[in-house]
């Protein structure tokens, strides 16, 4: 028999958590023991992160639309309403780029949730 040497597994594994450590300071990415924790670490922010840009974005989104609807003289809220009722389909993010770069076509669409009011 004769007995199995896991030098190069580990090696290897090591290599790759130092790949994934690459660019953090200090002992972070030198010692395994402590990349092991920051790169877990790490993970769990990213995770977190992009949960988090998700809601970040709509609640701008929703800055932007609101900003846009007073200066129409109907609130957010009602522009919603508004169009619910009138069947017009449009998500916030498109809504707030109209509200940002093209205003006219976006007062367009306040007429009309208006009407349905």
């Amino acid at each position: 028999m004769t007995r199995v040497k896991r030098g190069v597994a580990t090696k290897k594994r090591h290599n790759k958590l130092r790949g994934l450590a690459k660019g953090y300071s200090k002992v972070a990415t030198s010692r395994i023991k402590w990349a092991k924790n920051f790169v877990a670490k790490a993970g769990q922010n990213s995770y977190r992160g992009r949960k988090l840009k998700k809601r970040q974005f709509r609640s701008l989104w929703i800055t932007r639309i609101n900003a846009g609807c007073r200066a129409e003289g109907i609130s957010y809220s009602r522009l919603i309403a508004g169009l619910l009722k009138a069947k017009i389909a449009i998500d916030r993010k498109i809504l707030s780029e109209l509200a940002t770069s093209n205003p006219e076509v976006f007062s367009q669409i306040v007429a009309k949730a208006k009407a349905e009011l």
